[in-house]
C-alpha cells in the first residue's frame, strides 16, 4: 500500500511549515508522497515546500482558487498511490500516525476512514476552548470522533482517507463548502463503500481563528446541514435541529424567567455547569473551562441561527441551494 498525503493549502505558508514539520519525524518506514495544492493563494508556501524536500517526498502544484473541496480533487488526480490521506494545513501529525493508520487497515481494511482532532499543550487558551466546543460529547454527540459507537462514521476532511477506486467511483468532493465531506460519505455509501473511525489516527487541529471567525464557521456550518437534508432525506436526523432548538429554547426561557417562571432557565443552569466542569478537569484549567462557554454559546448560537436561516429558504420555500446561499458554492474550474 503506497500513501499518497493531500494537504490543500490557501494563504498559510506558516501552517505548511509545522505540519511539515511533524511529518518530517514521522515514524512510518516505508515510502509515501506528499503532495501540496497551493488554491491560488497570494502568499504560498512554495519556500516553505523547497525547505523539505531534501527530508520528505514531495510535490507542490499552483492552481486557480476554487476551493478546497476541488483542490483536493486536483491533489488525489496527480498523487500516485493507491490510498490517499487528507489533512487541513492547520493541523499536525503526530509521529505515529501513518503507522496507526497502516495497521488499521491490514487488520480491517475500509475504503474510506475519518479520525479525529485534539489540542496540544502548546496550543492558545481559546484554541482549546474552540477544540473542546467541537470535540465535546456534550457538545456534538462524538459526531467529529469522540465517538466510537457510531454505525456510520462521517469522516471530516482534515483529517481522512480514501482508496484511489474510492476516489474514482465517486469522483471525489462536491464543490459545496463546508459539508463537502458529509456529502462524500454519503455519496460513499450510496456506492456501497463503508466507512469507519480509526481512533489512533488522530491530529492535532490548530484552529487559528478568533471568536468572529469561529462564528462565521459554525454559522455556515448550520447553513449547509438543511441544504445536504434536501440532498439525501434519508439521512436526516432530529439531532440536527439540536443547536436551533437550543438558541429559541434558550430565549424562551429568559423571556420565563422575567416573569417569575426559573425551572426552564435551570436546566440550562445545570448544561452550562456541566460543560464548565468537563472544559476545567480535560483542560486543567478554569480560565479554558470558562472559555470554553464562551465558545458552545458561539458555537450553538451561529449553527443553530444558520440551521434556521436554511432551513426555512431550502426546506420550507424551496428555494434551490445555489440561488438560497451562494456563498457555499465554489465554481469548479477544470
Amino acid at each position: 500500500m503506497y500513501f499518497s498525503i493531500i494537504i490543500p493549502v490557501y494563504n498559510r505558508p506558516d501552517e505548511i511549515k509545522e505540519l511539515l514539520e511533524s511529518l518530517s519525524i514521522s515514524d512510518y518506514k516505508k515510502k509515501y508522497e506528499i503532495v501540496i495544492v497551493e488554491d491560488g493563494s497570494s502568499i504560498t508556501c512554495r519556500q516553505e515546500v523547497e525547505n523539505f524536500k531534501e527530508r520528505l517526498n514531495i510535490s507542490y502544484y499552483f492552481k486557480e482558487n476554487s476551493g478546497p473541496g476541488d483542490s483536493r480533487n486536483y491533489g488525489m488526480e496527480v498523487a500516485k498511490g493507491d490510498y490517499f490521506i487528507i489533512f487541513d494545513s492547520d493541523c499536525i501529525i503526530p509521529k505515529q500516525y501513518l503507522t496507526e493508520v497502516e495497521k488499521e487497515l491490514t487488520t480491517n481494511y475500509v475504503d474510506c476512514f475519518g479520525g479525529s482532532d485534539t489540542a496540544l499543550d502548546s496550543f492558545s487558551d481559546v484554541q482549546k476552548a474552540i477544540n473542546f466546543a467541537m470535540t465535546s460529547f456534550l457538545t456534538t454527540g462524538g459526531i467529529r470522533g469522540g465517538s466510537e459507537k457510531l454505525t456510520k462514521f462521517q469522516p471530516r476532511s482534515f483529517n481522512m482517507g480514501i482508496s484511489k477506486k474510492a476516489f474514482d467511483d465517486s469522483n471525489g468532493f462536491g464543490n459545496i463548502h463546508p459539508g463537502e465531506d458529509p456529502d462524500l460519505t454519503i455519496r460513499l455509501w450510496k456506492l456501497g463503500y463503508d466507512t469507519r473511525l480509526f481512533s489512533k489516527a488522530f491530529v492535532y487541529h490548530k484552529r487559528r481563528i478568533d471568536w468572529d471567525k469561529f462564528s462565521v464557521q459554525v454559522y455556515k456550518f448550520g447553513k449547509a446541514r438543511p441544504i445536504l437534508n434536501s440532498w439525501y432525506p434519508e439521512y436526516n436526523k432530529l439531532t440536527f435541529f439540536f443547536p436551533t432548538l437550543f438558541i429559541l429554547g434558550f430565549t424562551v426561557s429568559l423571556v420565563m424567567f422575567l416573569f417569575g417562571f426559573k425551572l426552564p432557565i435551570l436546566f440550562y443552569t445545570f448544561y452550562f455547569f456541566l460543560l464548565l466542569v468537563e472544559a476545567t478537569v480535560q483542560n486543567k484549567s478554569f480560565k479554558i473551562g470558562f472559555l470554553s462557554l464562551i465558545a458552545v454559546l458561539i458555537q450553538f448560537f451561529g449553527y443553530g441561527r444558520g440551521f434556521l436561516e436554511s432551513y426555512i429558504k431550502v426546506i420550507l420555500l424551496k428555494q434551490k441551494p445555489e440561488v438560497a446561499f451562494p456563498e457555499l458554492f465554489f465554481k469548479l474550474k477544470k
